[in-house]
């Protein structure tokens, strides 16, 4: 019975979004204040991402095996000498910190070029 009663209120809920949704939804009115776009600008927007995308796979791909070098090159010293390991761990650890950065840097670039690019007033009037 308990079933029963969950597919009940399953499909009462999604009926009830589906006619909240038709009920509240606005006409869309023609403004005066349309956006137009310039020709080139969907190839420009596109190719936008694309580089954003793109960017952030060879940082991403490039910081993870940077980082895999460094960690291992660093146990391999500890393992070589373990009096020199606690220095070894914080020169590891900075420059982790140093190759992190700049994959946070490409990330903030890729976001500020999809979300706030400089260059959209040339193709948007």
């Amino acid at each position: 019975m308990k079933r029963r009663s969950y597919v009940y209120l399953f499909f009462c809920s999604f009926v009830l979004m589906f006619l909240c949704g038709l009920i509240f939804a606005e006409e869309k009115v023609a403004s005066a204040s349309a956006v137009v776009l310039n020709p080139g600008a969907a190839e420009f927007f596109t190719k936008s991402v694309m580089i954003a995308a793109l960017g952030l796979v060879a940082v991403g791909i490039a910081g993870a095996l940077s980082q895999m070098f460094a960690i291992r090159k660093a146990l391999e010293g500890m393992a070589r000498q373990p009096e020199s390991s606690g220095q070894l761990q914080l020169s590891m650890i900075i420059g982790l910190a140093f190759i992190e950065s700049l994959v946070l840097y490409v990330l903030f670039i890729s976001i500020i070029l999809l979300f706030a690019n400089p260059f959209t007033k040339y193709f948007v009037q």
